[in-house]
């Protein structure tokens, strides 16, 4: 049961990663001209598939060495935002990692997507900092990449 805010998690960026890919999905379907994907966002691919796949072996580790039978499955130790972020800035290596990872996530990543999504005409743009909420910074970060440059290379323009 103490599992239970890791699964709350793993459904809302289920939905929101569903919602973006809904809202863009002229860009994701097939390509009618028969071209494959590109190497780079093949790449692109595999570094948000591999940002999700440790992010989560990570949490989960962090949920069973700190949650206690005492504490509260939604907001107690192992579960709780404050006690993640508190750990997050341990020691002077750790808050710089922090620092640095928190300012991507929550000022950069909304500030580029947002504003370069509204500008390429991308729907709800806004979705890609909430994703990276419950999925990783990685991955909300690298699915506006992808989805940008889609658009670019679907634009009849994008060479002018």
């Amino acid at each position: 049961m103490y599992l239970i805010s890791l699964i709350v998690h793993a459904i809302l960026g289920l939905a929101i990663t569903a919602w973006i890919l809904w809202e863009n999905r002229a860009l994701y379907r097939a390509k009618p001209d028969g071209k494959r994907t590109g190497a780079v966002e093949i790449a692109y691919w595999t570094i948000d598939i591999a940002s999700v796949l440790l992010g989560w072996y990570f949490n989960i580790r962090f949920v069973l060495e700190y949650h206690s039978d005492d504490s509260n499955s939604l907001w107690g130790n192992g579960s709780s935002w404050s006690h993640y972020i508190e750990l997050m800035f341990g020691n002077w290596a750790a808050d710089s990692a922090s620092q640095d990872y928190t300012l991507l996530n929550v000022a950069i990543l909304p500030l580029m997507s947002i504003s370069g999504g509204l500008r390429k005409g991308l729907p709800k743009p806004w979705l890609f900092f909430v994703d990276s909420l419950f999925t990783s910074a990685v991955f909300g970060f690298v699915l506006y990449l992808i989805t940008a440059d889609r658009h670019t290379m679907s634009n009849p323009r994008r060479g002018r």
